[in-house]
């Protein structure tokens, strides 16, 4: 069972719902449309309550924030995005959990140091899918929320199986 710790934004629902339906899987196992603090996480066994602590301190440490997402961007053509702003509190977010968790680095360590996003599609049949995705998002653009929490979720590459396991409220 995969873990993950992540912010999410339902705000951006509306916008992106349909389209991440389609084009990002992880829409389909019960993600909700979010940025990534960190993936993966630990093993589900592995999370105990120091577990918790250690990453309720590193995300207490960075103070609630108002993020909005005026555009969209893209990774090559593979993966198109909205950009938060201000990244700068999405950077500090993922710093603090990075150094509590220096065993976990994000996405594997296959990218260094992640650039924080929401993934609207991604690897999808064709860039026009993609294309089409980022003309219906842009007019319900900018999108804002608050931050207030972290979501610690879990679940297996299937459909409907990740979950909520724990919520980590930020400073």
């Amino acid at each position: 069972m995969l873990s993950a710790l992540l912010v999410a934004v339902p705000a951006a629902e509306p916008a992106v719902a349909a389209h991440r339906g389609h084009l990002d899987p992880s829409a389909a196992w019960g993600v909700p449309a979010h940025v990534t603090v960190l993936f993966p996480f630990l093993p589900v066994p592995s999370i105990d309550d120091l577990v918790l602590a250690r990453a309720a301190a590193a995300i207490a440490s960075v103070p609630r924030f108002v993020v909005t997402f005026p555009r969209t961007r893209w990774f090559g053509s593979d993966v198109l995005w909205l950009e938060p702003e201000p990244v700068s509190a999405f950077d500090d977010l993922i710093a603090a959990v990075m150094v509590a968790f220096p065993q976990c680095p994000p996405y594997g360590g296959e990218y260094g140091v992640p650039t924080a996003h929401l993934t609207i599609g991604r690897n999808a049949a064709s860039v026009d899918e993609l294309e089409s995705a980022e003309g219906a998002v842009a007019p319900h653009l900018p999108i804002e929320q608050g931050v207030a929490s972290v979501l610690l979720m879990a679940g297996r590459e299937e459909a409907g199986s990740w979950s909520a396991l724990h919520e980590f409220p930020l400073g």
